[in-house]
């Protein structure tokens, strides 16, 4: 099955620098709880895949999961990982420095500015 998340390249850097202090990382795509629905970006061993929880891709070596149900009712969708100002209002790890991730459809960046 092909991955259904990319990254923009400002993501990319960020989750490689994430990954160097940090270790391993995983993302889990929130359902609108905590951060809206916001990926959270946690250390791997914080947050091991349950038992509901779909792995659709990996982004910079970090892999991508959404809950099940949550994916079925979304019918599926593909994300873009980005970065945006200001910082995050969870637990994922680059809130500490005044950004958050946050997940496009892949459609909506290619009609952005």
């Amino acid at each position: 099955m092909p991955d259904r998340v990319t990254a923009t390249p400002a993501a990319v850097e960020l989750i490689r620098s994430l990954a160097a202090t940090h270790g391993p990382l995983v993302f889990h795509q929130s359902g609108g709880c905590c951060d809206g629905s916001s990926p959270m970006c946690l250390m791997e061993s914080e947050l091991p895949p349950g038992p509901s929880d779909v792995r659709i891709g990996e982004v910079a070596g970090a892999p991508f999961y959404i809950d099940a149900d949550q994916d079925t009712r979304w019918r599926h969708p593909t994300f873009l990982v980005d970065v945006a100002p200001g910082a995050a209002t969870s637990l994922s790890l680059e809130g500490s420095g005044g950004v958050h991730f946050v997940a496009r459809s892949p459609a909506d960046s290619d009609n952005a500015g």
